[in-house]
């Protein structure tokens, strides 16, 4: 199997490193990818669960867009829906009936959401939960998870990072995942004066294992929350369906107050959403929060086509079974070369880990041996399955791990 280049790639990032920040900034920026020289820069097109670069090098995509994409590439049902909204309209001045199209469906479709606001990056609405749970409250503190991420606004970030100050996070406590004690300690240091407690699912840090809820967790938190005064907020922008179509609290059993969706949501078109329960309805109208972009009907008409295939295919089901085909295959050709791959985490957006080194510069080799031949592969992050995927993608991609295997085994 012939490795692939990426010269046309390297010499657009030359260009591109004179007139934009860093090349490419942000979480496709080369410098998370190790080693970047390993990987592609620039996407050329894309078809369901494809991609291919600029230099026309074909990948089966295991990253999704970091999430977006759950139903593949181009998919004619959503991108059908977005064109027919786009003949009427899209960016005017006032909302499209998509728009409580949308809504009406996503009450349906969660059983906690009594309204949903509609935004376009998750960060969005992750900062509108913190705005109305202080609004709903009167109270300033939040209760965040020690490596949890929720967007990057300066709430969100920590002090080390640039343009960020300590006064962004002087109402923000963070707590270790799975530990009541440590929310209990700061509802007693605290008292009267937490707003909010924000969380995944469950715990997906980039560079370390995912970790489920403990055996009644939520359902824990979930009472201390209602004694206090507190708002649950779920941050499923990452997990969202694809857990459960209905919300990832469904599937650990409790409610929540508020959660906030992106990413699968549109498939790729740009929009989140935060749905929530009716006694909050007075204090998210209260908020003022907007965007030029925010009433876009496009990416509502997408979204809408979306979260109806999802329902009509049982496309959680699909990216589970998927998910667990692919990782039961890697784990079983590692053995074969003498190595342990761990997978933490939900089957749909598995998180692996080769355990044998704890540098992780082994797990980095491999995952770009298997991107240089056309499984791309990203050793910090958790993965996404699609339902794009198919049998010939998942043995096509066990093909290359398994040479990859080679190549690495050879210099281990």
């Amino acid at each position: 199997m012939t490795t692939y280049t990426y010269t046309k790639s390297q010499a657009l990032f030359q260009r591109a490193a004179k007139v934009i920040p860093c090349g490419i900034y942000g979480h496709f920026s080369p410098v998370c990818l190790c080693p970047p020289t390993d990987y592609p820069f620039y996407i050329s097109r894309a078809k369901g669960a494809r991609f291919w670069d600029i230099d026309g090098n074909e990948f089966i995509d295991y990253m999704c867009a970091y999430g977006p994409m759950i139903l593949g590439y181009q998919n004619e049902i959503i991108d059908n829906a977005a064109k027919n909204q786009s003949e009427l309209s899209d960016c005017v001045t006032g909302p499209a009936p998509v728009m409580v199209e949308l809504a009406e469906y996503l009450v349906d479709l969660i059983p906690i959401a009594d309204w949903a606001y509609f935004a376009k990056n998750g960060g969005d609405v992750t900062s509108l939960s913190l705005m109305v749970a202080r609004d709903a409250t009167h109270k300033k503190k939040i209760v965040l998870i020690k490596g949890g991420y929720h967007g990057v606004a300066p709430w969100a970030q920590t002090s080390l990072h640039h343009g960020t100050i300590e006064e962004d996070h002087e109402h923000i406590i963070r707590i270790p995942w799975n530990d009541i004690q440590a929310f209990e300690v700061a509802i007693e240091r605290y008292p009267n004066d937490i707003a909010a407690f924000m969380a995944t699912p469950y715990h997906h840090p980039v560079y370390a294992d995912n970790e489920m809820p403990n055996e009644n967790y939520w359902q824990t938190i979930e009472a201390l929350c209602q004694k206090h005064n507190i708002m649950l907020i779920v941050d499923d922008v990452r997990c969202g369906f694809r857990l459960d179509i209905k919300g990832s609290h469904e599937y650990f059993k409790f409610q929540p107050d508020m959660i906030c969706f992106s990413k699968a949501i549109g498939n790729g078109y740009p929009i989140s959403a935060l749905v929530g329960t009716e006694s909050l309805k007075k204090s998210v109208a209260n908020v003022f929060y907007t965007g030029t972009y925010w009433f876009s009907a496009v990416a509502m008409a997408a979204s809408l086509a979306v979260l109806q295939e999802m329902k009509k295919i049982d496309a959680t089901s699909m990216m589970i079974e998927k998910g667990r085909q692919l990782t039961r295959g890697l784990v079983d050709i590692a053995k074969t070369y003498g190595f342990d791959l761990k997978v933490s985490g939900s089957l749909s957006m598995p998180y692996i880990r080769i355990t044998n080194d704890d540098t992780q510069m082994l797990h980095q080799a491999w995952c770009a041996e298997c991107t240089k031949r056309g499984a791309y592969f990203t050793p910090h992050h958790n993965w996404f399955i699609s339902t794009a995927h198919t049998d010939m993608d998942i043995q096509q991609t066990l093909d290359i791990a398994n040479e990859a295997f080679q190549a690495v085994n050879a210099n281990y």
